[in-house]
């Protein structure tokens, strides 16, 4: 019996030692935009406690250029300080040759989400992130000021305009001096990149680069819609919003001193919070149109996880993945966070509609959003997006007219895709 119980205590020990080495640790990079790491950290330690392994967050720069530019260090070194990456929308062709193949872990689920996001994520034959959450540029306003001042939600740029200045005029005269009309992302990084695509196309001025591989940023329309941009700067927008990214913008807005913001769903969510000054008072809508004959214009956005190949832990690193950008997962944080999912059944979902109401009404928004032109400038789109923020925050900031910035940055492009060869 002794000896039975000896043998079965020293089993036992080797099988927790086992269990013990078999755990692992993955290094998981998440933004701190708004309620992103939160919602990261919370379904990673719950996937951490179901596997029993162990996660730790990497918290990389906010701005996304600097993001980029650190991922490419990181990976270019080869190193495995980072197992699984929160990758931005445009950056799947970027990195993806030196992230893992997830098609075999993903068991067909890809199937579910967009088939727009999957095809963005796909590199070759190889699916290098899955979908996390999808985002368009959106126009938040004060529904309460709207009423209070006579104004209706504007369909066109003149029409904010006009109406932002209303607003914030009579608010100003009524006490608060801080009131501004309109806030949005101003800084040169990727985020203008993001604004100036919508206001561009909004006004019928095309992508920046074609899908044939045509530049074709250097037109009457798009240099209307960069002069417009730049009339507000100092009249309805602080001179600030020209180093504005989403927070600084989400900042001002979410203090009761803005009329009028452009920013990313999930602005939605905080501005409803318990804490929150403008809790009931925002409505969404469409971001207007450049005029009668524009459109309305939406930016697609959103974030992916993908794996390092040279992670250590790979397909642990992978199953992570999985159950991070599951069903499950995204519902969670589109009612708790107002992220945008990824799979479309979870449109219809209920709760997830009574949550944020603007979800269904605007479902074609982030179906049919306006891309950036990754697939036609290949790897080198962040040389093409960089070139065209800061020739849009040179007009932005007065140093330089539309037809002269565009001009540059026409020539500039078309050298760099040599005759659009871009690839």
């Amino acid at each position: 019996m002794k000896r039975t119980a000896l043998t079965l205590a020293a089993a036992c020990a080797a099988l927790f030692a086992t269990t013990v080495a078999q755990a692992a640790t993955i290094k998981v990079s998440c933004s701190g935009v708004g309620q992103e790491l939160e919602f990261c950290k919370g379904a990673a330690d719950a996937w951490a406690k179901k596997t029993g392994n162990e996660v730790q967050i990497v918290t990389p720069p906010n701005d996304a250029s600097e993001r980029l530019a650190l991922f490419q260090q990181v990976l270019s070194a080869g190193s495995d300080k980072i197992d699984v990456f929160q990758v931005d929308v445009v950056w799947p062709g970027l990195l993806g040759s030196h992230l893992l193949d997830l098609k075999p872990y993903t068991k067909g689920v890809e199937k579910e989400h967009f088939a727009s996001f999957i095809g963005n994520n796909t590199n070759g034959a190889k699916l290098v992130a899955m979908p996390w959450f999808a985002n368009a540029g959106l126009l938040f306003y004060r529904k309460d000021l709207l009423q209070k001042h006579g104004q209706k939600v504007p369909t066109t740029w003149d029409e904010l305009s006009a109406s932002a200045k209303k607003v914030q005029d009579a608010e100003r005269a009524g006490g608060n001096d801080k009131m501004w009309g309109y806030v949005w992302q101003g800084r040169a990084y990727e985020g203008l990149t993001c604004n100036a695509l919508e206001w561009v196309a909004s006004f019928g001025g095309g992508s920046i680069v074609e899908p044939d591989g045509k530049v074709s940023v250097k037109n009457p329309k798009a240099a209307k819609a960069l002069q417009t941009a730049a009339s507000w700067v100092g009249a309805i927008s602080p001179t600030a919003v020209l180093n504005y990214a989403e927070e600084e913008s989400r900042g001002v807005f979410q203090a009761g001193n803005a009329v009028f913001m452009r920013n990313w769903p999930y602005a939605w969510s905080l501005a409803q919070g318990q804490d929150s000054v403008i809790k009931d008072k925002v409505g969404v809508a469409v971001l207007p149109k450049g005029g009668a004959d524009g459109r309305n214009a939406a930016t697609l956005g959103g974030e992916a996880l993908a794996v390092s190949k040279y992670s250590k832990n790979a397909a642990l690193a992978a199953d992570l993945v999985m159950h991070m950008t599951s069903a499950a997962v995204q519902k969670d944080r589109a009612i708790r966070g107002s992220f945008n999912p990824t799979i479309t059944a979870l449109y219809k979902d209920p709760e997830i509609v009574k949550a944020n109401p603007f979800m269904g009404e605007l479902e074609g928004t982030f179906t049919s959003a306006v891309a950036r032109p990754t697939t036609a400038s290949g790897a080198r789109y962040n040389q093409v997006s960089n070139q065209f923020w800061n020739a849009t925050h040179e007009v932005l900031s007065g140093k330089a007219k539309p037809d002269e910035a565009l001009s540059r940055l026409d020539q500039s492009l078309t050298k760099l895709s040599k005759g659009g060869k871009w690839n």
